[in-house]
């Protein structure tokens, strides 16, 4: 399929800048997949959509304050850093603005001196490698003086509010560049609902990484890579899972990343229906889903509207059906729904 397929006009007023509150008072629209039906509710009726029986899952990863911004030690000209992920101890991979100008050996200043680092590549590939200071306690400082990084989409700075809001209620474990944004309509009062209804809650783990906003550059879906993430599921998740599923519930999974986390566990384990296996899964997903998806474990999804001619409705896509998907889209546009990561929120079922 080519990627124009998963194509759409949305109005720039429409990407929601700021989130509502409180969480759960966002929109929900509901699309049934059998019916291709229609609903328009708000994020607070969510438990009405539940059975006793389903299994909500989401995705417990926390945004790394991790955008640094310093200049280089020699001209004082300036930088900007987004630290990925710690490779190995005080190296890391990161994206570097101006890339181009930050040849391997750059020395840069951060944070008016709270860090120090050097390049370690010269330009090419679009993330890059820096070396801290042998002794440097990277992640306090970065707890201390690092910025949240918003999505480019959303023209303004971080501000205190976006600390607390963009996370999820229930994130708990630093280590991703950008939020699971199905999971920011939660409250914990919402959460109790829907446990007190019989629901079953259960989290897995990925660290969403760069590639969530990286454009595709290829013109076959088929062509394109995604980037690896790591993941981690429990037992005890799997568990739950399982015997849900063996009563006839549901799975749901809160956002694309679950969603993911979920079919690479079945994908490694699972064969003609099997079950998988009860233990620990940990490791690395390029996990790709787009039309036509067998899927193997999710049953239905919670999710933000996503941008055209991304992954993350070409999953969407392969989930409710891309015609489906698209008039829901448009139907969205027409309602005025707010787009992305603060905007409003879809179920699938």
């Amino acid at each position: 399929m080519k990627i124009s397929d998963f194509d759409y006009t949305l109005p720039e007023m429409a990407i929601a800048q700021h989130p509502v509150e409180p969480r759960d008072a966002s929109r929900l629209m509901v699309v049934r997949r059998d019916t291709g039906h229609i609903e328009h509710r708000r994020f607070s009726d969510l438990p009405g959509y539940l059975a006793p029986e389903d299994v909500l899952v989401v995705n417990r990863t926390r945004v790394m304050p991790a955008r640094l911004r310093g200049v280089r030690a020699e001209t004082g000209g300036r930088v900007e850093l987004l630290l990925v992920r710690e490779e190995v101890p005080g190296v890391w991979e990161a994206l570097l603005q101006p890339g181009a100008r930050l040849a391997a050996g750059t020395r840069l200043v951060l944070e008016d001196g709270a860090l120090e680092a050097v390049v370690m590549d010269d330009p090419g590939a679009e993330t890059r490698h820096v070396r801290f200071q042998a002794g440097e306690a990277v992640w306090e400082t970065l707890r201390r003086v690092g910025h949240l990084p918003l999505p480019p989409y959303i023209r303004r700075s971080a501000n205190r509010k976006d600390e607390t809001r963009y996370q999820t209620v229930y994130a708990d474990e630093a280590g991703a560049v950008a939020a699971p944004t199905a999971g920011l309509h939660f409250t914990e009062s919402l959460l109790e609902r829907i446990r007190n209804t019989g629901t079953g809650i259960v989290s897995t783990l990925l660290h969403v990484g760069p590639g969530t906003f990286r454009p595709m550059r290829v013109e076959q879906i088929e062509e394109h890579v995604m980037d690896a993430e790591y993941y981690r599921v429990e037992a005890s998740a799997v568990d739950e899972i399982v015997r849900r599923r063996r009563c006839g519930g549901r799975i749901v999974a809160v956002g694309t990343t679950t969603v993911r986390t979920l079919e690479t566990l079945a994908q490694e384990t699972m064969q003609d229906g099997e079950e998988p296996p009860i233990r620990d899964y940990e490791g690395w997903t390029r996990c790709y889903i787009y039309p036509p998806y067998r899927f193997h474990l999710v049953d239905a999804l919670v999710t933000n509207f996503h941008l055209p001619r991304s992954t993350l409705l070409m999953l969407v896509c392969a989930l409710a059906g891309r015609e489906r998907t698209l008039s829901a889209y448009e139907e969205a546009v027409r309602s005025g729904y707010r787009f992305y990561s603060y905007g409003d929120a879809m179920l699938v079922i």
